[in-house]
């Protein structure tokens, strides 16, 4: 076990960080939890709009007029269905801001190029009879158009960076404000990206897709989201997660800067067709790991929190856990990830990695047969504790918030020998320290 461990660790785990430090990698993680605040804010009108209370939908409609669920969903329409606008921004902020560039010029003319390549002819029937009206394609604002917003934010950035680093620019007079300085140092930069971006428009309207995005929806996008929506999918990023952690590296900074765009597209889609009242097509979404895999943060670690304060018997895990488990109810783990410690430690890796494979796996079967209901599509915040987000993420259903004190109980149980293996050693070591500490010292003898 410790010669594999030592291999991994040499050959693995150099890799895994050089991935976890890639800057287009970093820019895009970086860029997609942008969007959190705006989908939190989106999802808690989606709450109230679909609270799954009988009688509520009629007593709204006396109050507030028929349109009252219409009018509710505006900010959810100005949040959730803009993802794509705030990712193209925030992914080439971002990348820009590593290369130490400006970094909000970047982000503009990656969103003009975003625009740029989106087609705003809509094809609708009125009355029968096809018709193509003008206006912006919300869905193409929203999760459709992620991939193709975060494919062009790195290129465009990459451009930006490539022209000031080799100095192709404008050069304004000493003197004139940094403002106008640096607006006319992006001008160089624009034409070439707003340039590119209209010449491949005009390149791919003349084949068959007709525009980028139902391009990268039929050649990448949906392969992507097949794989990641699926069970195997799951386990294999649930188990690079624990894994990557087990050797001190923060696994969904590495995994997930592949993964988030993929999870938000998915629980997207679910959230339309819970906001259409159509089956939720996906089980596997951001909040199946996050609200019901991840109990207490990677590792499923809340159940270690408890075992370490209700069964420990060394000081040490008692003292760990009584200072753990606030956090770990939170799903802040980092206390008990580092101070356990989980890294390098075999006893508590094992279970730290196969725990959360194991819950997705049980969860994902109670889902799919239907004894606990999907999520619906609504962004939860990963801080807010079991029994509560699985409830909300459901879109109120009981099931949800059942399921997760069931993987509690069975995390608990997989953790448990573990544990009582690991605060053994941690009582054998403070009971010869104390008994060290407490034998008498003996005189030197004097011949």
């Amino acid at each position: 076990m410790s010669k594999m461990l030592e291999i991994m660790e040499q050959r693995l785990m150099p890799m895994a960080g050089r991935v976890a430090n890639q800057p287009h990698l970093k820019a895009v993680r970086d860029g997609v939890t942008v969007t959190m605040p705006f989908i939190i804010v989106g999802s808690i009108f989606l709450i109230i709009g679909f609270l799954p209370i009988n009688g509520y939908p009629e007593f709204m409609a006396s109050v507030f007029g028929e349109a009252w669920r219409s009018k509710l969903m505006y900010p959810v329409t100005a949040t959730m269905d803009m993802m794509a606008l705030v990712i193209s921004f925030s992914v080439a902020y971002y990348l820009a801001k590593h290369y130490n560039v400006d970094a909000i010029s970047s982000g503009m003319i990656s969103l003009t190029s975003f625009f740029l390549i989106t087609p705003f002819e809509i094809t609708t029937l009125v009355a029968g009879e096809t018709v193509i009206v003008g206006g912006i394609p919300i869905s193409l604002m929203g999760s459709k158009g992620m991939f193709v917003a975060i494919v062009l934010a790195l290129i465009s950035a990459e451009i930006y960076r490539y022209m000031i680093q080799k100095n192709i620019v404008i050069k304004m007079p000493e003197g004139v404000p940094s403002a106008v300085s640096q607006s006319f140092a992006a001008l160089a930069p624009a034409t070439v990206v707003i340039l590119a971006v209209w010449l491949l428009r005009l390149i791919i309207e003349m084949t068959p897709f007709g525009d980028l995005h139902q391009m990268v929806t039929m050649v990448l996008s949906a392969p992507l989201n097949e794989i990641g929506g699926s069970l195997f999918g799951a386990i294999v990023a649930v188990f690079l997660i624990g894994l990557f952690w087990g050797f001190g590296i923060h696994g969904i900074a590495v995994v997930g800067a592949v993964t988030y765009p993929i999870w938000y597209a998915l629980r997207d889609e679910n959230r339309m067709a819970f906001q259409a009242g159509d089956p939720l097509p996906n089980i596997i979404t951001h909040e199946f790991f996050m609200n019901f895999v991840f109990l207490g943060g990677s590792g499923a670690t809340l159940a270690l929190a408890l075992l370490m304060m209700m069964r420990g018997r060394s000081q040490q895990m008692k003292s760990m856990g009584r200072l753990s488990i606030g956090g770990s109810i939170f799903n802040i783990n980092e206390p008990i990830v580092f101070g356990t410690p989980v890294m390098m430690n075999p006893i508590i890796m094992i279970p730290f990695i196969m725990t959360p494979v194991v819950i997705a796996i049980v969860t994902w079967a109670a889902m799919k047969t239907g004894l606990v209901a999907i999520p619906v599509g609504i962004g939860v915040p990963w801080t807010l504790p079991i029994g509560l987000s699985g409830y909300l993420a459901t879109g109120g259903k009981i099931s949800g918030a059942v399921m997760q004190f069931v993987s509690l109980g069975l995390a608990m149980a997989i953790y448990y020998p573990f544990f009582a293996i690991h605060d053994k050693r941690c009582l054998t070591q403070e009971q010869k320290i104390e008994a060290e500490t407490q034998q008498p010292s003996v005189a030197p003898t004097i011949a």
